[in-house]
């Protein structure tokens, strides 16, 4: 079974299945975040959705060189989790399937590509209180209590 965090399941609703890659990139005792400016500004974990025809671990690349600037190694595979929730930027309800993954941040190629993204690197108990949803939260305690 796999664990949801986040808004419970609405009735009233259609989800769909937006499968999704996100990485804990850990550098020198810091985390590094990517800051999302849309209807609302929110801190996450660097990663994103799994484009239809894409690998995952591609797409998480792509995705952290998109809102990071920063190219990547990654470690080990962290675990999974699900979230049910609006998603304004596409327009729809989505139950995401977030795969986590740890990793360590390995060539600055410049600021993010991605529009309205900026990153920044937080010290472990900062970026616990930054990260906008419980499921990134959730890993980020697990890996900070290890």
């Amino acid at each position: 079974m796999i664990r949801r965090y986040d808004e419970g399941i609405r009735n009233d609703q259609v989800y769909r299945c937006r499968p999704g890659i996100y990485a804990i990139l850990w550098r020198e005792g810091k985390v590094l975040l990517t800051l999302q400016m849309g209807e609302t500004a929110e801190y996450q974990l660097p990663g994103g959705g799994i484009e239809r025809g894409e690998q995952p671990l591609p797409a998480l690349h792509r995705e952290v060189v998109e809102e990071t600037g920063w190219r990547m190694r990654l470690d080990h595979r962290l675990g999974t989790y699900r979230r049910f929730t609006y998603m304004p930027e596409y327009g729809y309800w989505a139950e995401k399937l977030c795969h986590i993954y740890l990793g360590r941040p390995t060539l600055r190629l410049g600021p993010p590509v991605e529009p309205h993204h900026h990153a920044g690197w937080f010290t472990p108990d900062d970026a616990l209180e930054r990260l906008a949803n419980a499921g990134d939260r959730a890993f980020l305690a697990q890996l900070v209590a290890a």
